[in-house]
C-alpha cells in the first residue's frame, strides 16, 4: 500500500511538472526589437449591417515588451473607421459603431500595458473588433518572432 501511494505522488509530481513546463514555454517567445504591422481578414458585417469591415495594427517592441500599439478600424472599402463612422445607421446602430471605434483605443492601451495579448479583456458589444484586433496583433507579432 505504501509503495502504491509512493508511486501515485510520483506520477502526480511528474504530471505537474509536464503542465508548468508547458506554460514555461509559452512565456520563452522571444521578439526582435523593431516596428510591426498585422492585418486582419476581412470581416462581414453583424444582423443589424454593422462590422463589415478589416482591421490594421502597428506594434512596436522594445525588450521583448510592446511599447506602442496604433490600431485602426476600416471599410471594407479602405475608408478608416472614424467618429462619422456608423452615422448613416439607425441612432441605435450608430452608437454600436461608436462603440467599436472606442473599444479599438481601449484594446490598444490594454496590450501596452499587459504586453500579452491574450491579457486583453473583451468588451461587451465590440466582439467583432476584438477578434480583428486579436488577428491582427498577431499576425504583427508572429512577424516579429526570433
Amino acid at each position: 500500500m505504501k509503495k502504491l501511494k509512493i508511486m501515485f505522488l510520483g506520477i502526480v509530481f511528474l504530471f505537474l511538472g509536464v503542465l508548468s513546463s508547458c506554460g514555461s514555454q509559452e512565456n520563452k517567445v522571444n521578439y526582435k526589437d523593431g516596428t510591426y504591422e498585422g492585418k486582419s481578414e476581412n470581416h462581414t458585417a453583424d444582423n443589424d449591417g454593422v462590422g463589415a469591415g478589416y482591421a490594421i495594427c502597428i506594434i512596436e517592441i522594445k525588450d521583448n515588451k510592446i511599447t506602442s500599439c496604433d490600431f485602426k478600424l476600416y471599410e471594407l472599402d479602405g475608408t478608416l473607421k472614424d467618429e462619422k463612422y456608423g452615422s448613416e445607421y439607425s441612432k441605435e446602430n450608430y452608437i454600436k459603431a461608436q462603440k467599436a471605434i472606442q473599444s479599438a483605443t481601449k484594446y490598444a492601451k490594454s496590450l501596452v500595458e499587459s504586453s500579452n495579448i491574450n491579457s486583453v479583456d473583451v468588451i461587451s458589444g465590440a466582439t467583432i473588433t476584438y477578434s480583428e484586433f486579436k488577428e491582427a496583433v498577431n499576425n504583427a507579432l508572429n512577424k516579429a518572432k526570433e
